[in-house]
């Protein structure tokens, strides 16, 4: 029976589904393995089910057993794993995709309307019980008619273009390639990414870290904004410039922004938490509990497709 090493505490169904299938050595209290604590429990295991918050970089991978063949990510990001350095060691990368597009695009639009409608400042006012209507009180932006720009139009990007065109938005967006008819359902395509910041009232970013991507949002772009213009990140933190992003809204070149996903998680940049205009989530995009079982499901799916075939269609390197 093939050994597997879980990184993090999965909910009960998928930790029962595992034991059923292989010698799992398990992770009850939940504890954030160290590197040296990660490559000391995967001496014997077979394939390792990993997580976003397990840093598999050079060093780590090339310490890991001869025995490890696959890293099963429970997550469709995969930037938490040197891919050059697994595959050099023939070691098979694989993702969960498909299966969190919903919940991740929920997530999308909730940071879209926090940001435009002020919710943090009333959430504030709401606890404190002290608020005064007014005719200007918490006066927001109202996405019915409001440009919705949208860097990358892939799964989540097209679901949350979806749901923000049946709120009466008019969406935008840039990718690697333009969709075809059907699937732009009415969308208008920028080849240049300035081009789209310069008509995005509210940006979604929705792209996939790389090397390209970080940083892609950086003070440049963020100038070709217009002004008044909110930015949400639903995708990775690698992908926005932090500093230049507090700087704009210091600066009221930003209106406001909804943030999912941060540099340095969960050590996020203190400089946002001084705006409330900030509207911040701590990485929530997948987290219901359909799509967790659903994602901690494939990532199993993944090892027991590859074991038996050597081969996975989730493979990432």
């Amino acid at each position: 029976m093939k050994k597997i090493l879980v990184t993090r505490k999965l909910l009960q169904p998928n930790e029962e589904r595992l034991k059923q299938l292989y010698e799992v050595e398990l992770n009850s209290n939940d504890e954030l393995y160290s590197q040296s604590k990660l490559i000391e429990m995967s001496q014997g295991c077979d394939g390792i089910l990993s997580a976003l918050t397990d840093k598999l970089d050079e060093e780590t991978i090339n310490k890991l057993p001869e025995s490890i063949k696959i890293l099963s990510n429970f997550a469709v990001g995969f930037g938490n794993i040197d891919l050059v350095a697994a595959k050099k060691r023939n070691i098979v990368v694989t993702n969960t995709p498909d299966v969190l597009t919903d919940a991740t695009a929920e997530i999308g639009i909730l940071l879209i309307l926090g940001a435009c409608r002020r919710v943090s400042e009333g959430i504030q006012g709401a606890k404190a019980s002290n608020w005064k209507w007014s005719a200007d009180y918490l006066i927001g932006k109202q996405l019915t008619g409001t440009r919705l720009g949208i860097l990358g139009m892939g799964r989540i990007g097209k679901k949350i273009s979806k749901i923000a065109k049946s709120l009466g938005m008019i969406i935008h967006y840039h990718n690697r390639s333009q969709l075809s008819p059907d699937q732009e359902e009415g969308a208008k395509y920028h080849k240049d990414l300035k081009s789209l910041l310069s008509v995005s009232d509210v940006l979604s970013i929705c792209c996939p870290a790389s090397k390209e991507t970080v940083n892609l949002i950086n003070k440049d772009a963020l100038e070709h904004l217009p002004k008044g213009a909110i930015v949400t990140n639903v995708a990775r933190g690698d992908i926005v410039d932090d500093e230049a992003l507090i700087d704009a809204l210091d600066r009221r070149k930003i209106y406001a922004v909804g943030l999912d996903v941060y540099k340095g998680e969960p050590n996020l940049n203190p400089g946002y938490l001084k705006h409330k205009s900030a509207f911040i989530l701590p990485h929530l995009g997948s987290a219901t509990k359909k799509t967790r079982i659903a994602m901690a499901n494939l990532a199993t799916d993944n090892l027991e497709e590859f074991f038996k075939t050597s081969k996975c269609k989730n493979k990432v390197n």
